[in-house]
């Protein structure tokens, strides 16, 4: 199978999982550039994946990687322009990115949007996208053990944040 088509059938397959990862992380629901960039840099160094994790798993990892340096770009941005909003992540309450996520989303996009970073990755990789600890270990180049307590510190105060209605599962 041709580079090109094995990338074209992980589109087909994971983009949705990527496009929910980038939508909760960045904090927005316009992210299909970013998305199509995940697999484009997929694409430009596929001799760099080896067979041994999951395709999943490395594209996630990429998107990440991407989010972290598309939220750095903004955050230079903002404090090159003098913004007030000088921030990691981009704000949870415009229109905009709100737009797809119906209400539900939009309460426990903002809620995520609270908490600091590690937490809001562990908590849309493991929480929302469903990696099991080893792939969430993988993509965040932590530890399982890591994987797992902060998981766990995520979710309690996800629970502090709502007064305890949700449980620790979502």
């Amino acid at each position: 199978m041709s580079d090109n088509r094995l990338v074209a059938d992980w589109f087909h397959h994971y983009s949705d999982s990527i496009y929910t990862f980038l939508v909760y992380r960045m904090g927005s629901a316009d992210v299909e550039d970013l998305v199509q960039e995940v697999f484009i840099r997929a694409l430009n160094s596929l001799e760099s994946f080896e067979g041994k994790a999951n395709p999943k798993t490395w594209l996630c990892t990429i998107a990440r990687n991407l989010a972290l340096d598309e939220l750095r770009k903004r955050k230079k941005r903002s404090i090159i322009s003098f913004s007030p909003s000088a921030h990691e992540g981009a704000s949870f309450e415009t229109p905009e990115s709100l737009y797809f996520l119906n209400e539900g989303s939009r309460e426990l996009l903002a809620l995520i949007g609270k908490l600091k970073s590690n937490y809001r990755d562990v908590l849309i990789l493991k929480g929302i996208n469903d990696f099991d600890v080893k792939e969430t270990a993988s993509i965040l180049g932590w530890t399982e053990n890591k994987v797992r307590i902060t998981y766990h510190r995520a979710c309690k105060k996800l629970q502090s944040i709502t007064g305890g209605y949700l449980n620790e599962e979502s």
